[in-house]
């Protein structure tokens, strides 16, 4: 807000609210602190009459505070550069220190105090603003292990868990119920700022991956139903993976569990694609029906070792076993292990989830198919014998629009042996009947 003292007075009330809630700790807000500040102020008039310069005397009032600067350094170990200051010792930094100090001047040294004085005054507040708005920060931590007891419409009373969404969410409720005065307002932000960008950036990214995906299989199968196919696999298996959050007790996180689907997406494109090349290859010398069986009878294999062995290489990880190789012996939960466990967890049970529906829900998806093209072509046959000729002859031509698309397109082999003696007398007949035909045409 830009009322000073009313968002001091809010930020204070918010304080007290904060420090009441359950289950927070660590509070603490960036009001100002009182106290105050030593303001000197050089008497310009008084150090003309000695002779003195005001820089001359800012410089030896800078000796007592922050120091002269003189330069500045860069070093290998940093990457900010340093400053180097000439200040008195430490012991000298007092403000007592400046009734002691003398100025040469053209009359000689003069006392410092001669041409200054200090004041007491209020000690100025930092102000901090987000689009030219001035705000306050109320910060707390979030204690384990706790819970609270609920009762909700039917009188079934239940323990919620206390964590950070619990208490963001309970606090929000408040702000809503008691709104704050106008011209004030609030908002989240840390953590809970952080996950909403790293939300809406995987969001996108995932959409994007998604759209890119799908230009690619377009152009490769040519078949909008194929490409389609592939990417409900890739979206169904998030199933497996929120299933997987919920049996390993797990939080969602959304940069691991976010990494750990789009590295799942790739896996499930590649055997999707696979299976449904295999079966586009077989389809072309044996009925459809039969070419989707054995598309899964020769995929299966192949499919199985590589979900087993994902899964069996990710499982140490998903646990949260560290195996030290070189001191032997081993560790659970290091800091390092629980930074991969929810990704390794989105792999694990997306990819079991992902090889049960590549090898069932796509060969009946492309079953599926076959079935609806027949089922039409059945239908048209039944109206054309009940004499609807007109429905009869859409479907039909639809039927057979259909089959026509699947046909090759002929080819022409032209063969290079017009040199040869046979070649030759054919094409001198051919040449005589031609002229004999023109005469007797004359």
């Amino acid at each position: 807000g830009d009322n000073w003292p009313e968002l001091l007075s809010v930020t204070q009330e918010m304080r007290s609210v904060f420090d009441q809630t359950e289950g927070l700790t660590l509070v603490e807000d960036t009001r100002p602190l009182p106290g105050i500040d030593w303001q000197i102020d050089v008497d310009v008039e008084k150090a003309g009459r000695y002779g003195a310069d005001v820089a001359t005397v800012g410089a030896m009032v800078q000796l007592v505070t922050r120091g002269i600067l003189l330069d500045t350094m860069r070093v290998e170990t940093s990457d900010e550069e340093i400053e180097i200051r000439v200040r008195l010792p430490e012991k000298d930094r007092v403000l007592s220190t400046l009734d002691g100090l003398k100025l040469r001047t053209r009359d000689g040294l003069v006392p410092l105090s001669n041409f200054i004085t200090r004041k007491p005054v209020q000690k100025l507040a930092e102000i901090n603003r987000i689009d030219q708005k001035r705000y306050f920060d109320i910060k707390a931590g979030v204690l384990p292990g706790l819970s609270r007891s609920e009762t909700d419409a039917a009188g079934v009373e239940k323990d919620i868990l206390i964590n950070a969404n619990e208490r963001i969410a309970f606090l929000t409720r408040y702000l809503e119920a008691n709104p704050l005065p106008p011209g004030v307002s609030w908002e989240w932000t840390g953590d809970q700022e952080d996950e909403a960008e790293s939300q809406a950036f995987l969001s996108k990214a995932f959409i994007a991956a998604l759209a890119l995906m799908f230009i690619i299989l377009l152009a490769q199968f040519n078949s909008f139903f194929n490409s389609f196919i592939i990417l409900l696999a890739v979206v169904l298996s998030t199933v497996g993976v929120l299933i997987g959050m919920l049996v390993m007790q797990q939080a969602f996180s959304i940069i691991m569990t976010g990494t750990g689907i789009v590295a799942l997406a790739g896996i499930v494109v590649n055997n999707n694609i696979v299976l449904i090349d295999t079966y586009q290859e077989l389809s072309r010398y044996m009925p459809r029906i039969e070419a989707i069986i054995r598309t899964a009878e020769q995929r299966i294999r192949p499919v199985l070792l590589t979900t087993i062995t994902t899964m069996a290489g990710l499982a140490p990880m998903m646990f949260g076993l560290s195996l030290d190789f070189i001191n032997g012996g081993y560790s659970i939960d290091s800091p390092t292990a629980l930074w991969w466990k929810q990704l390794a967890t989105a792999v694990v049970f997306g990819l079991g989830i992902a090889t049960v529906l590549t090898l069932l829900l796509t060969p009946s998806l492309l079953a599926a198919r076959y079935w609806i093209v027949t089922y039409i072509v059945w239908i048209a046959r039944a109206l054309a014998v009940l004499g609807a000729s007109r429905q009869a002859d859409i479907a039909r031509d639809w039927a057979l629009q259909r089959m026509a698309k699947r046909l090759k397109q002929p080819e022409i082999i032209w063969d290079d042996l017009m040199d040869t003696p046979a070649a030759q007398k054919l094409k001198k007949t051919a040449t005589g009947k031609s002229s004999d035909g023109l005469q007797a045409a004359e």
